[in-house]
């Protein structure tokens, strides 16, 4: 079989990175005149938290690409070595997008914009309680501090993977040399997880959006921000995949591993949905009013209905169309499914954030549309550019056979 090693970036697919991006940078200058310019607060709030949550929300899918790969890699698992430059191609994209959600999040609490953050009103904490108790963590200091060692750990240990990874194009392995490889390649894998567990599976999201809702929390939120990033991120790699598929690439991949990948999007959407259904349970089983408080504007509110269409994109419709085998066998309907999944969890991620921020009007309009539409239109342009940087498969690693003869 003649493989096509090296991926080139179409001119279409550069225009329609461009134009996105461009429709994203027009949309943000607006928005920055008739928002911030305005000096009325509660619309420059609405504009920082839709960069805000836009901005944690790519990041956060780009970089669980990298967690796949060292949770696959943890488990010996050989199958995804067919594909496995794609999710590598998309994690190379956790050093920009961090940069710039490092920025806009330091815009934020450095500009001191407590509509947004209200821990970062001191004259408010003072008078508070609640928020008095919680000033250890929730603090500037610590914010930027462990913001920074977070996503710098993300982008070294994924940059070593990669590393590791492209090293193996060069040198063919004997059986020692397959050992050493393997475990170099476990080591830095098991690290990686470590750190994601202690920043994604815990702190970074309690400091980046639930502190958002300053009063309230759960022992849930960072399970749920990450099976709802995870989720979005497994539907990334399946849209990279088939088009790749398609445009002649990949030529070892099969339907076997379409299927796989189709497993994932189905498996962890039922997840998301257990840990959905479990928060909002026991917090409306309950009835404590501190609890209560964040659902009040979703639920009863005028986000409910956002609310209700979020369960229904992220739930139903996965469970619906995906549950059958030939359902994740078939391109097009797995290609729809992986963008309706993107747009389901970005929508997620947005009723996450801004009820906090305007908890008596809905904000989605124009403004998060085109913010959207630059993070869409930068991310096509990195990953195409991560992908055109290494063959498209792993030459010499020891699972390669493995993935190729792969039957599901």
């Amino acid at each position: 079989m003649t493989v096509k090693e090296q991926f080139q970036i179409p001119t279409g697919l550069k225009k329609w990175s461009f134009s996105l991006m461009g429709i994203g940078i027009i949309a943000v200058a607006i928005g920055l005149f008739t928002k911030v310019l305005g000096k009325d607060e509660h619309e420059a709030a609405i504009f920082w938290g839709t960069l805000l949550y836009n901005s944690v929300f790519f990041l956060l899918i780009v970089n669980a690409s990298m967690f796949f790969i060292c949770i696959t890699t943890l488990a010996m698992g050989g199958w995804q070595m067919a594909f496995r430059r794609v999710p590598e191609a998309i994690s190379a994209a956790v050093p920009i997008l961090g940069i710039i959600a490092i920025l806009i999040m330091f815009s934020i609490v450095f500009g001191h914009q407590h509509h947004v953050y209200h821990w970062l009103d001191n004259e408010a904490v003072g008078k508070d309680n609640i928020l008095k108790g919680k000033v250890g963590f929730l603090n500037p200091t610590f914010f930027a501090v462990w913001t920074l060692l977070s996503v710098g750990l993300w982008a070294l240990l994924g940059f070593k993977m990669r590393q590791i990874s492209r090293k193996s194009d060069d040198t063919p392995m004997n059986v020692e040399g397959g050992k050493k490889f393997i475990w170099k390649n476990t080591l830095w894998a098991a690290g990686f997880i470590v750190w994601f567990t202690l920043t994604v599976g815990s702190t970074v999201p309690w400091l980046w959006l639930m502190s958002i809702d300053a009063h309230w929390y759960s022992t849930m939120y960072s399970w749920y921000t990450f099976a709802s990033s995870f989720v979005a991120g497994m539907a990334l790699i399946t849209l990279w995949v088939v088009y790749l598929k398609n445009k002649g690439h990949l030529e070892y991949v099969t339907q076997e591993h379409i299927h796989d990948l189709g497993k994932f999007m189905f498996a962890f959407s039922i997840f998301w949905t257990y840990l959905w259904f479990s928060q909002f349970m026991l917090i409306w089983y309950a009835g404590i009013p501190e609890e209560t408080i964040y659902f009040k504007p979703r639920v009863q509110g005028p986000y409910s209905a956002i609310f209700f269409l979020n369960l229904i994109i992220n739930f139903l419709c996965p469970i619906i169309i995906l549950m059958t085998r030939g359902a994740k066998r078939n391109y097009t309907l797995l290609t729809f499914m992986a963008i309706l999944i993107l747009f389901g969890h970005w929508l997620d991620f947005y009723q996450m954030a801004m009820p906090g921020i305007s908890k008596d009007h809905v904000t989605l309009g124009w403004l998060d549309f085109g913010v959207l539409a630059f993070f869409v239109g930068l991310l096509i342009f990195l990953v195409g550019r991560n992908l055109t940087k290494a063959p498209l498969l792993q030459k010499n690693h020891p699972f390669l056979k493995e993935s190729i003869i792969h039957h599901t």
